[in-house]
């Protein structure tokens, strides 16, 4: 199919979309909206810019071209800066899909929709809410009612009783929202395939690749060291478990061979599960006694009240020091 088809095609689909369709770039992740279709071009404007950007006819030739002559799918890491859009346009067309989970851009004999389309049309669902069934759920209800009680601008001003509340249920929502936290980075990791930042509503994302060592055999290192001229005893560290149990059968006291250094800490010792089952029970009776709309709120209450024993396990703490040989 020539260039010229295929662009008349293109135009066709595009002037058929909504007038309030919400687009989205496949690596960038960033939303846009067509404001205009000409015979040469498509205006486009950012979602987060009112600047007006127009897609010139001849660069869609050029994508064309590119994936027409492309081995397999065409890589949209090979894209130039700005040209994402296009990508998105061109995967209007019926005979041109996006995989916006490999970041590719290819031609197919079956018409599929394009992914990337009425992606952020809807700002709010005005429907029935449901309840999350995460565990960092109840105690972030918990949290934000406790917040709502408290001025927390002058954490001085507030007796002890409530600062404890305060760090055991920041303790509970950060231990599960770190859990949550990791598993949606497993997620992100399958979908990102690439390291430019990818934008959401409240923020973005950046796929990094961290570095980590472990260091081989000491024998076979010790033996390349020496191999390329350099003394063994040069790299060789003191085993700090054999001077622990050195220390036990000398006069050697442990400031002697450590720099020793406390740092005070402060560590949640205990949680009263009947009081925040209490206090879930009073949020339930406050529903109660509002209009018949709170029905569903009085639902997910319940539900959580048979769920908070789940949620409000904690991990005991020590005392520790921190230690660094001295010079």
């Amino acid at each position: 199919m020539s260039f010229r088809v295929t662009w008349d095609n293109l135009l066709d689909n595009v002037e058929e979309l909504p007038a309030n369709a919400t687009l989205l770039t496949p690596l960038s992740q960033k939303t846009f909206h067509i404001t205009d279709v000409q015979q040469h071009r498509v205006l486009i404007e950012y979602q987060a810019d009112s600047e007006t950007v127009p897609l010139q006819r001849e660069q869609f030739e050029t994508l064309f071209q590119r994936v027409d002559h492309a081995t397999g799918a065409f890589d949209l890491d090979r894209l130039p800066p700005g040209a994402e859009p296009y990508a998105t346009v061109m995967s209007l067309h019926p005979r041109f899909t996006i995989n916006d989970r490999d970041g590719t851009l290819s031609e197919s004999e079956t018409p599929t929709p394009s992914p990337l389309v009425d992606a952020h049309t809807v700002e709010h669902d005005d429907g029935p809410r449901e309840e999350s069934d995460i565990s960092v759920y109840a105690d972030a209800l918990l949290l934000i009612d406790t917040l709502e009680q408290h001025d927390m601008t002058s954490l001085t001003e507030l007796d002890v009783p409530t600062l404890v509340n305060l760090y055991t249920l920041l303790s509970d929502v950060q231990r599960n929202a770190n859990d949550l936290r990791q598993d949606v980075r497993g997620v992100l990791l399958e979908r990102l395939h690439h390291d430019q930042p990818v934008s959401g509503k409240y923020g973005s994302v950046q796929r990094t690749v961290r570095r980590n060592r472990t260091l081989k055999d000491d024998e076979e290192v010790l033996e390349l060291l020496e191999s390329e001229g350099i003394d063994p005893e040069r790299v060789m560290s003191v085993d700090t478990s054999k001077l622990d149990d050195a220390l036990e059968v000398t006069s050697l006291s442990e400031s002697d061979v450590y720099d020793i250094e406390e740092s005070e800490y402060v560590r949640k010792a205990d949680v009263d599960d009947e009081m925040k089952e209490s206090r879930l029970q009073g949020l339930k009776d406050q529903l109660a006694g509002a209009d018949e709309d709170t029905t569903e709120l009085q639902a997910e209450i319940e539900e959580l009240e048979q769920r908070i024993t789940e949620l409000t396990s904690f991990d005991s703490g020590t005392s520790y020091h921190t230690r660094s040989t001295g010079g």
